[in-house]
């Protein structure tokens, strides 16, 4: 009788064991380096914080629009379509952003830009896109920076080229047809870079405080019931005493990370929390590839990790 317990007992261990392996989260990495001239580059990961380059850290996608024709800050999420959905920074000076789209990251469709600020005479750049996705209303919203000459006077600085950066928007259904460029947040500072992550019913905004005078240079948190906004006031830095911007997230199990670009100091940083309030500066304990500049992190299968690591 003892024996046919333990056989049952051992396999049942075995196949709990067999279920882990399958549930092995594994995380991908999408950053740029240099300035972004040679494109896409992916690292990934299975525990969060050892990251390793794909393809010998060489280009997975080659930037063909604009006339800079840049892939920085590429932001990569999968859509409800099964299909994963890139946008990323084409250029310091443009009016628009990027985007393709693939079935598997490593064959994607033609490039094309989308001129999100070209009815706006003033407007002075696009940076650093992003995508998330509201599974309510089936809605993706693709959101990034621009500095529009004449406008909130009241944060002007001739600091860092006189930008003073603001958060726009457009929505889409099938990325053919978008919605008017409208303003997604303003804090009453000069933001870039947001990044925004469903936490249960409500939306949160990770964003960098660019203020230059007196400078902050860190990374904030609001949010908001709607992915649309309004978004709340920006809260206390959760970042140290360093200079941080390009924040991404992950969430595993009950435990949030955000990784950041410590530019000043030319390294990588992150920290992590279990409540999105109180945050440990784990920077000691992430390796990732050299020359990594920021980008997004996603969840990919392990099948799908099975053809990147053949590239």
């Amino acid at each position: 009788m003892k024996k046919l317990f333990y056989t049952a007992l051992l396999l049942i261990c075995a196949i709990l064991n067999v279920q882990a392996q399958a549930k092995k989260e594994i995380h991908l990495f999408a950053y740029f380096k240099s300035n972004g001239e040679d494109g896409l580059h992916l690292a990934y990961s299975t525990d969060a914080y050892k990251w390793t380059a794909l393809k010998n850290d060489q280009s997975f996608l080659t930037p063909a629009v604009s006339n800079d024709k840049l892939m920085r800050d590429p932001c990569i999420i999968r859509g409800a379509d099964g299909l994963f959905h890139m946008v990323w920074t084409v250029s310091w000076k443009d009016k628009g952003i990027g985007y393709a789209s693939s079935k598997d990251l490593i064959n994607w469709s033609e490039q094309q830009f989308i001129p999100v600020m070209a009815k706006e005479a003033g407007a002075r750049n696009t940076w650093a896109p992003e995508i998330t996705y509201d599974s309510q209303t089936k809605t993706y919203m693709i959101y990034w920076a621009t500095t529009i000459s004449g406008k909130f006077n009241e944060t002007a600085s001739t600091e860092e080229s006189g930008y003073n950066h603001r958060m726009y928007y457009i929505t889409t259904k099938d990325f053919k047809t978008f919605s008017e460029t409208k303003l997604l947040y303003d804090p009453g500072f000069n933001v870039i870079d947001a990044t925004i992550v469903k936490d249960d019913k409500q939306f949160v905004m990770f964003l960098k405080d660019e203020t230059r005078e007196p400078a902050q240079k860190n990374i904030k948190m609001a949010y908001s019931d709607q992915l649309i906004g309004p978004y709340s006031k920006a809260g206390n830095p959760i970042t140290g005493n360093y200079w941080a911007e390009g924040p991404t997230t992950l969430k595993t199990g009950n435990n949030w990370m955000v990784y950041f670009d410590k530019y000043r100091d030319h390294k990588y940083g992150a920290i992590q929390s279990t409540d999105l309030k109180n945050w440990i500066d784990v920077s000691d304990k992430i390796s990732l590839p050299k020359g990594l500049r920021h980008g997004t992190i996603l969840s990919i299968k392990e099948k799908e990790l099975k053809e990147l690591l053949k590239q």
